[in-house]
């Protein structure tokens, strides 16, 4: 044990990881490089997008038989090292004093409800 490092400043609380009592942690692998991560330092984002694009909504709604159809959603778990997701934004750098904030950041609700795909009567 060395005495030297005995004050040493420690960056964060919990080390950057949610382990707490574990003595080891599954790896998981990022899904935008690969890196090997464990599971409880990784960021994790629920990714929720419509299978069809914008683009081509009417389209399919149009060629649909049924009036209105909420069309599916695809639901992805994406997990991130934090270098990752560092350079694309997902989490960001904060001050120390804005590191001791522990509080979960403000969800950013959609202004509107979701829309179901109104198609004109055929004749």
């Amino acid at each position: 044990f060395c005495r030297c490092c005995e004050h040493d400043q420690i960056k964060r609380r919990n080390h950057g990881r949610s382990k707490h009592g574990r003595g080891y942690v599954k790896p998981i692998r990022c899904s935008n490089c690969g890196r090997v991560t464990p599971k409880d330092k990784a960021i994790k984002r629920f990714l929720v997008r419509n299978i069809v694009e914008t683009a081509a909504h009417r389209d399919v709604g149009e060629a649909s038989a049924y009036e209105s159809y909420a069309l599916p959603k695809i639901y992805i778990k994406m997990q991130y090292c934090i270098s990752c997701a560092i350079h694309s934004r997902i989490v960001r750098v904060r001050s120390n004093e804005a590191r001791r904030n522990r509080d979960p950041p403000q969800k950013r609700r959609p202004a509107q409800p979701t829309t179901r795909v109104q198609v004109a009567a055929k004749k």
